[in-house]
């Protein structure tokens, strides 16, 4: 593999974009500590610790359970099955993603009395979670070698025995990481379970510091979701090491599957798939369609909707702007220095993102006032914490289109005479810039969503879409959450049909 040769500015400002993203972990650590050991223990010992983590592992667990029988089940039905209305389904599988999970659990409690509790959040992650194993499971089956399958069939294996044999282990690696994001997200996610009334680690951890002002508690809880995300990763790490290798033999052009038919289970198959699109995103439509002539007519109410979709336009951009700043030399020392050193810098951009929100939130609220209180209450704290939750979705994308743009026209340039910086400026942007641009708007859609660190960071009378979705929500005003609800909901729906659209699944029916 061609590569560069390192260069010391690269590396010393990767260094310093993962210092800073950083900064709320490490901080979190350091307030943990100056608590006192007593006091740290006594609250790691008391009972509701214990509760709040059976809580949050069994939900994390029902919801994954879930997620994988419908994520599993919904891409066989697409890929491998004469199922009709194929493009169709995938389509109705992937946009349950661009539905929030609190917009979700909003949509289900203003429409159903008394839905809350345990099963209840569990039902609205599920719905909303299950595109995280559909997606990259589909994508897995689209590209398998149809050969493997043809084989154990033709030695008189049923298609049950064919799947669980040689399917499934081909396909293991994508279903276990779509279920393990599955479980970091329902261990990070505040705004379903605080809506439907379900007490797990996140919506403890803000009661305790926006309700009580228990700084303590907080810091406890928030290092103990912590130490639960590392295990999850740690688990799956270890899980994947001890797998098999499944690869494909030789090269050349994938053969196409051949469907395999349904039968009698064809419209019963149809049904299924049916009840759950309208589940999923039915009843957020209905619910959302029958409120939102309400919410907007409200006098002065399209004022405020400007003005929050002003603000989220504003700190969203603000927040893409530095996390594509910090992701630029980490993507570039990975994909044109690769070794140790360049690895190491990768791996710790991800420590952040597998936190909540709201332990980013927290840590930075403590920072801010403890450290930088200029930066407190203001944008730019705010987005240092977009910068830490969503800096591997930047560097993903600087990496891949550092990847595929040719190093050896940099070569070129730096033998010419070239200054680094001129070469940057004058190959290595233009190049790379279409893959920046792609995860600068990733980012920023991903920004304007995020809940928890917002409420906890926005400065002070400042609200944005999902703020003010979350304020209206909480007084049960539903006519006036929903035009927040439903911008935020068209705005997602851009990159999810961006990520369905990337699996080649789109333009697959007819071709089989």
């Amino acid at each position: 593999m061609y590569r560069l040769a390192p260069r010391p500015w690269l590396l010393l400002a990767a260094t310093a974009a993962v210092t800073v993203a950083l900064i709320p972990l490490v901080y979190l650590a350091v307030r943990t500590g100056q608590a006192g050991w007593a006091a740290v223990t006594a609250e790691l010992t008391s009972p509701r610790v214990a509760d709040l983590a059976a809580r949050s592992l069994a939900l994390a667990a029902v919801v994954t359970t879930g997620c994988v029988i419908l994520g599993v089940g919904t891409a066989f039905l697409v890929t491998r099955t004469d199922l009709p209305g194929r493009r169709t389904v995938t389509i109705l599988a992937a946009l349950p993603l661009a539905v929030p999970t609190y917009i979700a659990a909003f949509t289900w409690v203003s429409t159903i009395d008394g839905f809350e509790g345990f099963w209840a959040a569990a039902l609205v992650l599920t719905l909303c979670s299950y595109p995280y194993v559909f997606l990259p499971v589909a994508a897995a089956l689209h590209r398998a070698d149809p050969a493997q399958d043809e084989v154990a069939r033709s030695l008189g294996r049923s298609g049950w025995a064919t799947f669980t044999s040689v399917t499934l282990p081909q396909i293991r690696p994508a279903v276990a990481g779509g279920a393990l994001l599955v479980a970091l997200y329902v261990l990070s996610d505040f705004g379903a379970v605080s809506i439907l009334r379900t007490d797990t680690f996140t919506r403890a951890v803000f009661i305790a510091f926006d309700l009580g002002f228990d700084r303590v508690g907080a810091l406890v809880l928030s290092t103990v979701l912590v130490a639960l995300t590392v295990l999850l990763l740690a688990a799956e790490t270890a899980t994947r090491r001890r797998g098999a290798r499944y690869a494909r033999v030789g090269a050349g052009a994938r053969r196409p599957h051949t469907p395999t038919p349904l039968g009698a289970l064809r419209w019963p198959a149809v049904g299924a798939v049916t009840a759950v699109a309208a589940l999923a995103l039915g009843v957020p439509a209905v619910s959302l369609a029958r409120r939102l002539a309400v919410g907007v007519s409200r006098p002065g109410s399209l004022i405020e909707i400007a003005t929050a979709t002003g603000n989220s336009l504003t700190v969203a951009a603000a927040g893409a702007a530095l996390t594509m700043l910090l992701a630029l030399p980490i993507g570039l020392l990975t994909a044109r220095a690769p070794g140790i050193l360049a690895t190491i810098l990768e791996r710790l951009s991800y420590l952040s993102h597998a936190l909540p929100g709201i332990v980013i939130g927290l840590s930075l609220v403590f920072f801010g006032i403890g450290v930088a209180y200029p930066l407190y209450q203001s944008v730019w704290l705010l987005t240092l914490a977009y910068a830490a939750l969503f800096l591997p979705l930047a560097v993903a994308a600087v990496a891949s289109a550092a990847a595929q743009a040719p190093p050896v026209l940099e070569e070129t340039a730096r033998s010419l005479g070239r200054r680094p910086v001129q070469v940057f400026t004058t190959v290595t942007l233009p190049l790379t810039l279409p893959g920046i641009a792609a995860g600068a708007a990733m980012v920023f859609l991903t920004c304007m969503k995020e809940l928890p660190a917002t409420l906890l960071l926005r400065p002070t009378g400042m609200d944005t879409l999902a703020t003010e979705l979350w304020t209206q929500t909480t007084v049960a005003a539903y006519a006036a959450a929903a035009p927040y609800a439903a911008l935020l909901v068209l705005l997602s729906a851009i990159p999810t049909w961006v990520l369905a659209a990337r699996t080649g699944l789109l333009d697959q029916e007819g071709k089989q």
